[in-house]
């Protein structure tokens, strides 16, 4: 049967990009999936991989069709998620397609990928988190 794995994010820089995303997420490099050009990064607790990063030679897109979105719980844990992101090497992003009034924040990582930290408090469910 056919299934999702999970999301794999182009990269110039493997170790720089492993230090962000193990800290941003609590994963863990998972050294049997290690190459010279690839990392899988796992749960800490073990229950599975969660990223892919692939070093890649192609410049991250402004406008990128894919993106992960990270999901907090309250407008306060976004912002604190954001603060301690952009501490740990991510940059705000100006962004020009922002709604009125957002429940997003539009990150990008150390290699310029954009992603989004959603404050789940603020969407349709009021706080329902999304189905698994």
């Amino acid at each position: 049967m056919l299934r999702i794995g999970s999301p794999v994010v182009g990269v110039t820089d493997i170790p720089r990009a492993v230090a962000f995303w193990t800290q941003a997420l609590n994963l863990v490099v998972a050294e049997k999936w290690s190459s010279e050009t690839w990392r899988t990064l796992e749960y800490a607790d073990g229950s599975g991989q969660a990223l892919g990063l692939l070093r890649s030679a192609s410049p991250a897109e402004p406008y990128p069709r894919l993106h992960l979105d990270l999901f907090t719980d309250s407008a306060e844990e976004q912002r604190a998620e954001v603060q301690r992101l952009v501490g740990l090497g991510a940059r705000s992003v100006d962004w020009d397609r922002y709604p009125p009034d957002p429940d997003f924040v539009v990150l990008a990582d150390p290699d310029d990928n954009i992603f989004c930290v959603i404050d789940l408090s603020r969407g349709p469910g009021g706080g329902d988190r999304p189905a698994a």
